[in-house]
């Protein structure tokens, strides 16, 4: 008898003792390489954030140094600007106050030429003015300044302003302003001279902020822009729109905001450098936009993965050859007694096992001799039972093929016995209907003649039974060999075996696959229509073709089928509640016949009363031999 190897494992046990050390290992060494690269790399993003800080910070405090030298050089125009509104004030006086009447023009030439005259309305718009570029501008434009300078026409009186470039050409002029003694109007004097352009070149806070911005590495670009979002410093960029709208933002928010690009790897940040004084009409803050590259950052981090996975190799090279020398020592007993195994799995049960080191392997050697000991007086057992069942297996096959024979011999006899009394028994039965029939016709008006109908009806139903039986053995008998068969032959056959019965039928031309015991399923469906039907029953039969399938309806207006009778109505000795009984055969040999030609039956409540019967069928096709 053979017995069955278990299959090898495809590895050593002492690979798979070393892959079990390094995955043990492993983590310890990858939480150490991970703690040491999240470290440094937290640090690292530590340093450039406070780097970002510092610059920041740098900037917005070297761009309001600058500013506070600037504020000084305009604050030493004040006192000339004072003094230039007397001859304005005196022709607005002059002119019966009336701006349409005044000689601007003339006061500007007394003024040494050097100023330009504004008068601004109620407004906000510049009315008039030695100045064209800027007749008619509306200061509703920049809502801050001109909430301002409504406020010092409503309320002031002399207010000097900063050097800040005009809105028309951008030219460097200083700016003071005073109410109208009926402040209906606001009077502003613009002073432009070359010396500005030279203060703002010697205090240039865009040269400062770049020294500041040099000392962080990952600064790539600087440009600032004033409070109207023009450009004062850097070059122009193809997508200004999108920067100039967060420059806007910034401004309107006196916020810093960011944006990070981490396609191109840069982030902008757009920082926003308060320098509004509430002296000054004209707000002198800026925006400063700091594009950072995060790209020096992003390399470093990678450096440090690489060194931190390169640490991680060769721990584990370091870790995976000690392990392995010590795997080999360690597993020499084991490679042993494995040879010793497989040599008697092989079938060498004579062979020894060899045995050394530790006490576990001794006591493991000692075990697997037992177990081979024990191997061999089992396998002598199964020895000895194989032949005892071979032996038998032979003396079993002999019964069975006894009893095989015996049991067809039974069958044919059954089945012989069965067509001799279903032969004689109908012959009997219809004699004796035959005779009943007699009586009935001689005793007619007679009171036995009751009996004898009743007599008559157990005949009847006698003879239906040995009908179905004999319908049951035929299924069960034959083949399932179909032909093609006409329907409404068999349809008015059945029809006109009810001669006494309402039955509608108009015909049909569908052709099915059955036999000719297909005839039955009509005939126990009339007959039952007819039967429990009542004496006013009306039957009608109906047959619809739909594809490749026919559907029979039998239908008719008697009493009806219980629901509760519905589910078990086509199962074997299943009869009806109501005082007329079948012998519960029919419903059965309809279903059966119909499930044997590939159809379905159920039954349906017809509208109105009644009952309805539907079953279909398999239509005939062209080759199918009649």
């Amino acid at each position: 008898m053979a017995v069955k190897r278990s299959v090898r494992p495809s590895l050593p046990f002492t690979l798979y003792l070393l892959l079990a050390v390094l995955l043990a290992m492993a983590p310890v060494i990858y939480l150490i390489s991970f703690a040491g690269y999240t470290g440094v790399r937290q640090e690292l993003e530590a340093d450039t954030e406070d780097l970002r800080g510092q610059t920041e910070y740098g900037t917005a405090l070297t761009i309001n140094l600058v500013d506070a030298g600037l504020r000084l050089f305009d604050d030493t125009l004040n006192r000339e600007m004072r003094e230039g509104f007397g001859p304005f004030v005196a022709e607005y006086e002059r002119a019966g106050r009336d701006p349409g009447a005044m000689d601007l023009f003339r006061v500007k030439e007394e003024l040494g030429g050097r100023m330009d005259l504004y008068i601004v309305n109620e407004s906000g718009v510049i009315e008039y003015t030695t100045y064209p570029p800027e007749l008619g501008y509306d200061f509703k434009e920049i809502p801050a300044f001109y909430d301002r300078i409504t406020d010092i026409r409503l309320n002031g009186a002399f207010s000097d302003d900063r050097v800040v470039p005009e809105l028309a050409t951008g030219v460097l002029r200083k700016y003071a302003y005073l109410p109208s003694p009926d402040r209906r109007y606001l009077f502003e004097l613009g002073q432009a001279a070359p010396e500005f352009w030279q203060q703002r070149a010697a205090l240039n806070c865009a040269d400062a902020v770049r020294e500041v911005a040099d000392n962080n590495p990952y600064v790539s670009e600087i440009r600032i822009f004033d409070c109207r979002g023009e450009l004062i410093a850097g070059a122009a960029h193809p997508d200004d729109d999108r920067r100039l709208a967060m420059v806007r933002q910034a401004y309107r928010e006196r916020t810093t905001l960011e944006v990070e690009n981490a396609t191109t790897g840069e982030l902008v940040r757009y920082l926003f450098v308060d320098r509004a004084d509430s002296v000054y009409a004209s707000d002198m803050s800026v925006v400063v936009e700091l594009t950072y590259t995060t790209k020096v950052v992003e390399e470093k981090i990678a450096g440090m993965f690489a060194q931190a996975a390169g640490i991680l190799l060769i721990g584990f090279s370091l870790i995976a050859c000690l392990s392995a020398v010590a795997m080999h020592s360690l597993t020499r007993p084991v490679r042993t007694l494995v040879e010793d195994v497989d040599a008697i799995a092989r079938g060498d049960l004579d062979r020894p096992i060899r045995v050394s080191g530790d006490e576990e392997f001794v006591r493991l050697g000692g075990s697997v001799s037992a177990m081979v000991a024990s191997l061999k007086e089992t396998l002598q057992r199964l020895r000895d039972s194989e032949e005892a069942i071979i032996r038998h297996s032979h003396t079993l096959e002999d019964e069975v093929r006894a009893r095989t024979t015996a049991l067809e011999e039974s069958n044919r006899t059954a089945s012989f016995l069965l067509d001799i009394m279903g032969h004689d028994i109908n012959n009997a039965n219809n004699v004796a209907n035959l005779y009943s029939d007699l009586l009935l016709a001689d005793l007619e008006g007679e009171p036995e003649a009751e009996l004898l109908r009743k007599a008559k009806a157990g005949l009847t139903k006698s003879i239906e039974i040995v009908r179905n039986v004999n319908t049951i053995q035929h299924i069960e008998g034959r083949p399932g060999a179909f032909r093609a068969i006409g329907l409404d032959r068999i349809i008015r056959n059945e029809i006109e075996s009810l001669p006494g019965s309402r039955i509608t039928y108009t015909g049909t031309t569908a052709v099915v696959l059955a036999d000719d015991l297909l005839r039955e399923v009509f005939s126990n469906l009339l007959g039952n229509a007819a039967k429990f039907g009542g004496p006013d029953v009306e039957i009608a039969v109906r047959v619809e073709e739909h594809g490749d399938e026919v559907t029979v309806s039998v239908e008719d207006t008697g009493p009806g089928v219980p629901d509760a009778v519905k589910p078990r109505l086509f199962n074997r000795l299943a009869r009806g509640t109501g005082g007329v009984a079948g012998t519960g055969l029919g419903l059965y040999i309809c279903r059966t016949l119909i499930a044997r030609y590939g159809g379905r039956i159920w039954v349906e409540d017809r509208p109105g009363c009644g009952t309805a019967i539907r079953f279909t069928l398999r239509k005939a096709g062209e080759g199918d031999s009649p």
